[in-house]
């Protein structure tokens, strides 16, 4: 049996937000237990005005602006919830928006959160893997390196494919969103690869 690969480290996530989005495609998520591999990531940096620190803290995003490592989960639209990474040093505010994963771990778990039994479907989505992995606003500001989360990093380099973000109006043509080329679980296809 070959060993488990390494747990990243809050040290992982105290580099620029651009390199450390491409570096998450390939590894493994898990909130109690239950996630998969990471295949699609869109980076949001503080001086980018779809970045929710673009215009200065606030009680809603306090902890982009914390230390690195750490969850940053907020609501969108008023509906779904959204997990993010904090990267940079401290201050900086940059973070790491996880668009989707191929589930591996817990899947009867979140085919009951998710009313669904379409696996493609589990995680295909920012909101949709909140969802499926239990995470709520319970979960802002919590470090990545401890429980619930359990974070480890890629076993193999992977193909990367890079286009824009999904979503956005504002800085809506940059090419921050970072997907494993050609997989399925993908919220959408890209048209670029990086």
């Amino acid at each position: 049996m070959s060993p488990l690969p390494s747990r990243l480290r809050r040290s992982f996530f105290d580099r620029s937000v651009h390199e450390v989005a491409p570096d998450l495609i390939g590894a493994t998520l898990l909130v109690n237990g239950v996630g998969g591999m990471i295949v699609e990531v869109e980076a949001y940096h503080h001086t980018d005005p779809a970045a929710h620190s673009y215009n200065g803290r606030t009680p809603r995003n306090a902890v982009m602006f914390g230390p690195p490592g750490f969850a940053y989960v907020y609501r969108s639209y008023g509906i779904h919830w959204c997990l993010n990474f904090v990267c940079e040093e401290e201050g900086s505010a940059s973070a790491v928006l996880i668009r989707a994963l191929r589930p591996t771990g817990g899947l009867a778990a979140m085919k009951r959160r998710r009313g669904l039994t379409e696996e493609r479907q589990l995680c295909s989505g920012p909101g949709k893997l909140c969802e499926a992995l239990g995470v709520t606003k319970k979960h802002d500001g919590l470090p990545l390196d401890k429980p619930p989360f359990e974070l480890r990093a890629r076993d193999q380099d992977h193909a990367v494919a890079s286009g824009v973000r999904i979503g956005i109006t504002k800085a809506a043509d940059l090419p921050w969103r970072y997907g494993l080329k050609g997989s399925r679980y993908l919220s959408k296809p890209f048209g670029s690869t990086r």
